[in-house]
């Protein structure tokens, strides 16, 4: 018989499938001869968004992080070994981690807008992405509204319609309590980065409306992404493998190598994994990100 949550439990379990962040906290692992991250604010649409960078790399490569996360939690793991051959820009979106919040509500769309008003202060006419959970909604939002902005797209965890989740995934994150996640990576994030720590509660309502309208895209509109795309997900995601794998032929995926055309998009599966445990296996992760990302553009 599976067993029955109760209604807290549902809600805390549910957050955290959805919000992308390691357990640990996702302290950055040392890199010889690396230069350690470079913190940096700009006055982006009305936020004095926080972003970092890292790497001395021609190409671009912006990081969007998971949902109740942070640059470190989403990217610790990660980021030095990403920085390794490209300049690496990291951001931390309204209400998370060093991002002060605003007097609206959160919205991948407006995430979406944010990042690439970041991206005009900073000259970047083009840039790769790599998002993860609440992050890879918030990359292809970019990818629908801004097209000229991307050249490639690594997205960890997406779906592009709830349809694209396990049942029940979203069930209870209405119910959700502050004292819910006292003690947790979350919570302790929080406290710790936040320009206003006092702000928890309201952030986390505005979270939880994140996350019960999160954008639905259609497969008209995932197929028209121009830019190869790399999908990411763990063996036992919120996402169901099929969901993937149908986004993987809506990108041009699913055909026979060997008598046709390699597709420009890819599709990684990370064995013996989970969602929050996804951003964690860089044995997987950081030998196959770089050489999608490196790999020549179609018809260059």
């Amino acid at each position: 018989m599976t067993p029955k949550f109760r209604p807290t439990t549902a809600a805390v379990l549910a957050v955290l499938l959805l919000a992308g962040c390691q357990p640990d906290g996702g302290q950055q692992a040392a890199e010889p001869g690396l230069a350690p991250p470079q913190a940096n604010y700009a006055q982006v649409n009305g936020l004095n968004m926080y972003y970092e960078t890292q790497g001395q790399g021609q190409q671009p490569l912006v990081l969007l992080h998971g949902s109740l996360s942070t640059i470190s939690t989403s990217f610790g793991k990660l980021m030095p070994g990403l920085a390794q051959s490209r300049r690496v820009i990291a951001v931390e979106q309204q209400g998370y981690g060093h991002t002060a919040d605003r007097d609206q509500p959160l919205s991948i769309e407006q995430m979406a807008d944010d990042t690439v008003a970041l991206l005009d202060q900073l000259g970047v006419a083009e840039a790769d992405f790599f998002g993860y959970s609440m992050g890879s909604s918030v990359a292809l939002q970019v990818a629908v509204r801004h097209p000229d902005r991307v050249r490639k797209l690594v997205l960890a965890a997406v779906s592009y319609n709830n349809s694209g989740l396990h049942p029940g995934t979203l069930d209870g994150i209405d119910q959700l309590k502050p004292e819910d996640l006292a003690g947790t990576v979350f919570e302790k994030e929080y406290l710790a980065k936040a320009p206003d720590p006092a702000h928890w509660p309201v952030f986390l309502e505005k979270t939880k409306d994140l996350d019960l309208s999160m954008p639905q895209l259609t497969a008209e509109q995932v197929k028209a992404i121009k830019a190869p795309v790399q999908l990411i997900a763990a063996d036992s995601d919120i996402v169901t493998p099929e969901h993937t794998v149908e986004m993987f032929r809506l990108l041009g995926g699913g055909v026979m190598g060997d008598v046709m055309p390699m597709p420009a998009s890819q599709l990684l599966v990370v064995p013996g994994s989970s969602h929050i445990g996804l951003v964690e296996r860089t044995e997987h992760l950081l030998p196959a990100i770089p050489a999608f990302l490196d790999a020549p553009l179609p018809g260059s």
